[in-house]
């Protein structure tokens, strides 16, 4: 009797762990109107940042009369949940960039979730450079191509910028509002990270920054 009091206390214990996982997880994503408000915020510090000489691709022609990016329409459903699978066992490469330049990376993991009903998966990458960089030990990079590629995005691709403390329980929000262009979309003069075959989703992301054509 002993034995099995203790085996089904165990069992208890095991479902409150998991259910308060399950809470955990399912709290992460902001609320509608919370997420409008990120999002709007977001968009404003990268118009602020096209806007401004030492920070924009433009050329100063464009950035003069510049009055801000075109972005698809807020998106709430392109902001999703997603579970982060870590990979620490693949040894570092080169990306593949837009002029030859051959920067370091590693992968740092994966990550897992649905778009429209439909399983997707990207790979997260961590730049050797920036790792050694003030401030941007943490920083993560995920280049993707979607379905909207060449038609009402860039062609190349675009880029999401995560932090490692965005990570919590092997879960992490990607919100694709903030998908934003790389610079060589604005001039052939910067060198762009190619995203990796692996990265190429099969459905369209009508979210974050729009093609300027």
């Amino acid at each position: 009797m002993r034995l099995f009091i203790q085996l089904f206390l165990l069992y208890i214990l095991a479902l409150s762990t998991a259910a308060q996982a399950q809470t955990t997880a399912a709290t992460l994503l902001p609320s509608k109107e919370e997420h409008s408000k990120m999002v709007a915020e977001f968009q404003a510090e990268l118009n602020a940042e096209y806007k401004d000489a030492s920070r924009s691709p433009l050329a100063v022609a464009v950035r003069n009369e510049f009055a801000g990016l075109p972005f698809f329409p807020v998106n709430y459903a392109a902001c999703v949940q997603a579970r982060f699978v870590r990979d620490s066992t693949q040894t570092p490469f080169v990306m593949q960039t837009s002029n030859g330049r051959k920067p370091l990376y590693r992968k740092y993991g994966e990550l897992h979730f649905s778009f429209n009903g439909l399983p997707q998966h990207l790979t997260v990458y961590q730049s050797l450079s920036l790792q050694r960089t003030t401030g941007y030990e943490d920083y993560l990079f995920v280049p993707f191509t979607d379905q909207t590629n060449g038609h009402t995005s860039y062609g190349g691709g675009r880029y999401l910028d995560l932090r490692t403390s965005q990570i919590k329980n092997g879960q992490l929000i990607l919100d694709f509002n903030r998908a934003y262009n790389p610079f060589c979309a604005y001039s052939s003069a910067y060198s762009c990270p190619v995203p990796p075959a692996e990265n190429r989703l099969t459905v369209a992301i009508e979210a974050g920054v729009k093609s300027d054509h």
